[in-house]
């Protein structure tokens, strides 16, 4: 189903570099990571992830810079204009709920790009899927990651793309409230499977936040068609942690899940959807998941 954006304006917070080269290593603690050690932590976490807590500051020795073209104004075709659609939908949602709460929402960047790109975080890469680096603040998002949710996920739909962005912007969400920081500093105490434990947390969280969005965001502009939800729902599947082990070796190992298992993430997007409320989405109090 399509979307309704009648009532809603369009984003300035969206940096287009597709086009843009990158190559080479990217300095990051004042050292130089490797695309392909970047890649190697990275293209495991494929959905919703912090690159800064995977790669633990993995270091070879420096190397040149990245190159890119300099980010232009987002093209007018229909897959930006999208974008740029449902990130004025967040904006505008989440700057309520904050004023709501007494504080103060800083609005992210979303940088459209191909291949690769630079962050503060490292280098980007399309293999990686959507993430959000909390030290720039900024969503990257690699288009063709849409074109593969519906190919080889088989989660079409708009609402399912939308999902994507207000997943990332919920971990935005979470570094603004100070939880992505606290998680980060636990997991770094942490053993492997406890520290995979609160990446689940942390994960399952920005997926409640999307639903909080998505209530909010259709109360007050009327943004879902019937079905919407559906397709949301059809994406949290796709890319539970138990779905794409299964797909990749054939069984599943959940103390190894990073993100959560395909039912827990539909449930917590159901509860966040269902509240529209931010305290509905305490995952790290929560018995069961």
């Amino acid at each position: 189903m399509n979307m309704r954006f009648d009532n809603s304006r369009e984003s300035e917070n969206v940096e287009d570099r597709r086009g843009g080269g990158g190559g080479g290593g990217f300095p990051m603690g004042g050292k130089g990571v490797g695309i392909g050690t970047i890649v190697l932590a990275l293209v495991a976490m494929y959905f919703g992830v912090d690159p800064s807590i995977v790669l633990n500051q993995a270091v070879e020795s420096p190397a040149p810079s990245a190159t890119s073209r300099p980010a232009g104004p987002p093209a007018n075709d229909a897959e930006s204009k999208f974008i740029r659609h449902v990130l004025a939908e967040t904006e505008d949602t989440w700057q309520q709920i904050f004023r709501q709460n007494g504080k103060q929402y800083v609005e992210p960047t979303l940088v459209l790009f191909s291949g690769a790109t630079r962050t503060a975080c490292g280098v980007g890469q399309a293999a990686m899927g959507p993430f959000y680096c909390p030290a720039d603040q900024k969503v990257y998002i690699d288009l063709s990651f849409y074109q593969e949710l519906k190919s080889r996920y088989r989660a079409p739909g708009d609402f399912a793309q939308a999902y994507v962005i207000a997943h990332e912007v919920g971990h935005h969400v979470q570094n603004l409230l100070g939880i992505s920081g606290k998680v980060q500093a636990a997991r770094e105490r942490a053993s492997e499977r406890e520290a995979n434990a609160l990446s689940v947390r942390l994960e399952l969280q920005a997926d409640c936040l999307a639903g909080v969005w998505a209530k909010n965001a259709d109360a007050a502009r009327g943004i879902l068609e019937a079905g919407d939800v559906e397709e949301a729902l059809q994406a949290a599947t796709a890319i539970g942690d138990d779905t794409l082990q299964k797909q990749a070796q054939g069984y599943a190992v959940p103390d190894s899940f990073t993100h959560g298992s395909a039912e827990q993430r539909m449930r917590w997007f159901k509860r966040g959807m269902e509240a529209g409320q931010l305290a509905a989405c305490n995952t790290f109090q929560a018995r069961s998941l």
